[in-house]
């Protein structure tokens, strides 16, 4: 594309984003979780797949944040993650 006479590739303009990881998909024990959530889980050795509900997971996060301290990367999953269950699974 020419702009201002100058070749200006789209590609570069744009932060490339890999979209899967931001993809929520079914997991094998049933959760529903985007690979970016696993990766933070990995990180902090959460193995996510010995969970059966997104509240049984977000105790073990809420228990690790209250023995090691403030670590953002798990606050922010557990916000995001209590978002969801009360969005989807808490009758209003």
């Amino acid at each position: 594309m020419i702009i201002n006479g100058k070749n200006i590739n789209i590609e570069d303009l744009v932060e490339k984003v890999d979209i899967d990881k931001n993809i929520p998909l079914k997991r094998k024990n049933g959760l529903v979780l985007r690979e970016s959530q696993i990766e933070v889980l990995k990180r902090y050795d959460i193995n996510y797949e010995q969970f059966s509900s997104l509240q049984s997971l977000i105790t073990e996060i809420e228990d690790i944040l209250n023995n090691e301290g403030s670590i953002e990367e798990l606050e922010s999953l557990s916000e995001e993650l209590q978002e969801i269950v009360y969005y989807n699974y808490t009758n209003k």
